[in-house]
């Protein structure tokens, strides 16, 4: 995720909850935030009132600190209401973290779409496991160090370790759908590009977009593409989704999203967003005009100084594939690999 500049946006909350406390922003909505050990150190969740007790939406990341503030909201904040079904946007461990422990806690369904589901139920089970070769050699194409590829090697199996072991089964949410919630009708917005099948909630009534990740006002989400599917093209699916989006949610929502803070004009961050991936291609377009590896790359796509950050280098090469596949679909770049086995990016003739 980088920081993009949302000047056009307006933010109608002065404060932000603290762990273990919400801020009411709609009625029979509450708005909960969670810490995370990382540069972006929060994610937003939401709790709405449910009849008899509360719908979560996201869960937060599992650690001591997340599992405290939820000790902590559900007699004090949350009134000691029960749980009646906890709805995940999608399977990124800050977001699935605590689905398993607090669907168990309660007793209640865990709702998801399928893609997201099984994603993640994949993801987990690579626990443990040493790094495959596909994987390896996905970033020794990208022109990643020994030292890089030998520390991804010992990350491996690590996206587990961070969620509590998930339901055995699910609550399916598809695109389109609309159900109550409590006293309102909300429907399922699916976006791709960030995740394999994203679920936003939107409710007409209330005039709120519980965005996830789709959408974020101050920084951009990360599109990426993957060892398990290197020849996908996110950014398309992210373009058509930005497009989708402001055709079915209007302008005049509330927008809730995982980080950063409830923000208003939809639109105008659509729009943003959109333009920013295109000036973003324009850069590469301008670097390939002499060959480059993926890792040469960096400078021209991100502001700040990709070095040997894992988590970072992980993004970034994730990102800049997913720019370089988009150009390559549409016939605008070309790669060749050299004797090492490296690839090497320059615009078609």
């Amino acid at each position: 995720m980088s920081k993009t500049p949302a000047t056009e946006l307006t933010y109608p909350f002065s404060t932000v909850p603290a762990p273990g406390e919400v801020v009411d922003v709609a009625p029979g909505l509450k708005w909960i935030r969670m810490p995370m050990p990382m540069s972006l150190n929060h994610i937003n969740l939401w709790a709405i009132d449910d009849g008899d007790g509360w719908a979560i939406v996201d869960t937060g990341l599992r650690t001591p600190e997340t599992t405290a503030a939820w000790c902590q909201l559900f007699p004090g904040a949350l009134g000691n209401r029960p749980v009646t079904r906890v709805f995940v946007t999608h399977m990124h461990p800050d977001h699935i973290g605590m689905a398993g422990w607090i669907t168990r806690k309660f007793g209640c369904r865990l709702w998801m779409t399928r893609l997201e589901y099984l994603t993640s139920r994949m993801l987990a089970a690579d626990t443990g496991r040493e790094a495959p070769e596909d994987g390896v050699n996905f970033y020794r194409r990208a022109g990643w160090s020994e030292a890089a590829l030998e520390n991804y090697r010992a990350r491996f199996g690590s996206f587990g370790k961070h969620m509590y072991t998930m339901p055995d089964s699910f609550r399916r949410l598809c695109d389109g759908e609309r159900f109550m919630i409590g006293a309102h009708e909300w429907r399922v917005v699916v976006g791709t590009g960030h995740s394999p099948e994203h679920a936003c909630l939107y409710c007409p009534e209330l005039q709120l977009l519980i965005s996830g990740d789709q959408v974020l006002p101050r920084i951009s989400s990360n599109v990426s593409v993957h060892p398990t599917e290197p020849d996908a093209d996110p950014v398309a699916d992210w373009m058509e989704s930005l497009a989708k989006i402001k055709r079915e949610v209007p302008n005049d929502v509330l927008v809730l999203p995982a980080h950063n803070e409830p923000f208003r004009n939809l639109h105008d961050r659509l729009d943003n967003l959109a333009r920013d991936q295109e000036r973003t291609l324009d850069r590469l377009r301008e670097a390939l005009k002499s060959p480059r590896r993926v890792i040469d790359l960096f400078e021209a796509l991100f502001v700040r100084k990709i070095g040997t950050d894992p988590l970072q280098l992980y993004l970034a090469t994730g990102e800049t594939l997913a720019c370089l596949r988009y150009l390559i679909g549409r016939d605008e770049t070309v790669a060749q690999e050299d004797a090492s086995g490296i690839a090497w990016y320059r615009l078609a003739s």
